[in-house]
């Protein structure tokens, strides 16, 4: 018999501190399945083939084939955090506009940050003897701020357990959207107001107030020497505002937006849109040096209750915070 049908699951695997995946791989690793049908399944994967459980398509199993057995039911909050995962990759424009992403174990966070001085910014040739100029790199004075973003689960197992998880998976799904869209607006709210150590960003105004015109975006471009303005996040009528740009819309332009809906991005950099900007605001980004996401664990449930079935409230939560490297790398447009 082959070792992952061999495996006792229960809650232990939860309560590590490293995660139920990690644990789950440590007794089963992966490397072992290497040229057998097994081949590309992580633990959790093999664990789901052991107890013939189907998550997804159209003959997906029911909810309750989950807790048939005390081994399999120690399975369910793993792919309920999967689910939630997935949806919230899918929604995710984070990975658009962050530079890294800090994973740590507790709750107090520091960051750290460098402001160099306009003439730091050139690297002088160094004679010889001759003293090596410095880049200061130093901790911020206030801790990044952290916030718990999730949706309570209010269902009786009595009320899903005839349901197919390929639907149940959907709604958990849409709870991975809902916690993306949210921390987008933390993002963007520490871009423009800063994360708390005095360093809000930039903020230009166009030539004439309520609209926008291609200079005033070349003039933006300009300002972020020496930086390089590469990603836009922008309110639904700004993004309109710009596509409605006669230089947005020339041959080549319309053809590749119409035929594919990939746009045509303002001088290289590309155009995201997002509610979660200000309406008139346009948010500008050096994207591989603006902005840290520091996160606390990712998508935790309350394993306890969804494997004993107590669904009536059982909490899908995620703790990140955001915090600006560089102040200069992000500005704001004021349309």
């Amino acid at each position: 018999m082959a070792i992952f049908e061999n495996i006792k699951l229960d809650k232990g695997l939860y309560t590590t501190g490293r995660g139920f995946l990690t644990e789950l791989e440590s007794v089963d690793p992966s490397e072992n399945y290497k040229g057998t049908s097994l081949e590309g399944l992580d633990a959790f994967e093999r664990q789901l083939k052991r107890f013939n459980i189907k998550v997804s398509g159209a003959g997906s199993d029911t909810i309750e084939k989950f807790f048939k057995t005390s081994d399999s039911a120690a399975l369910f909050p793993e792919y309920v955090a999967r689910a939630v995962r997935k949806g919230k990759e899918e929604a995710d424009l984070l990975d658009l506009i962050v530079a890294t992403r800090t994973n740590i174990n507790g709750m107090d966070y520091r960051t750290i940050t460098s402001a160099p001085a306009a003439s730091e910014k050139v690297i002088p040739v160094v004679e010889e003897g001759a003293v090596i100029p410095e880049a200061n790199i130093t901790v911020q004075s206030n801790l990044v701020s952290l916030k718990k973003r999730g949706k309570m689960l209010v269902a009786s197992y009595e009320a899903l357990r005839f349901q197919r998880l390929d639907l149940f998976t959907v709604m958990l799904k849409q709870i991975g959207a809902y916690i993306a869209r949210t921390q987008l607006s933390d993002a963007v709210s520490v871009i423009v107001n800063g994360d708390g150590n005095q360093n809000p960003a930039e903020e230009i105004d166009v030539q004439t107030a309520g609209t926008i015109t291609y200079a005033d975006l070349v003039s933006f471009w300009n300002s972020f020497d020496p930086y390089e303005l590469n990603t836009i996040v922008a309110s639904p009528d700004v993004a309109a505002k710009i596509l409605n740009l006669s230089e947005m819309k020339d041959s080549y332009a319309g053809l590749d937006f119409h035929g594919t809906g990939k746009i045509v991005t303002p001088l290289g950099a590309k155009l995201l849109k997002s509610t979660a900007v200000e309406e008139g605001t346009l948010l500008g980004l050096d994207k591989g040096c603006a902005l840290e996401m520091v996160q606390a664990g990712g998508i935790m449930t309350e394993y306890d209750k969804l494997i004993d079935r107590q669904l009536e409230r059982a909490a899908i939560t995620e703790i990140a915070g955001f915090a600006k490297i560089f102040t200069e790398a992000s500005k704001v447009l004021s349309v």
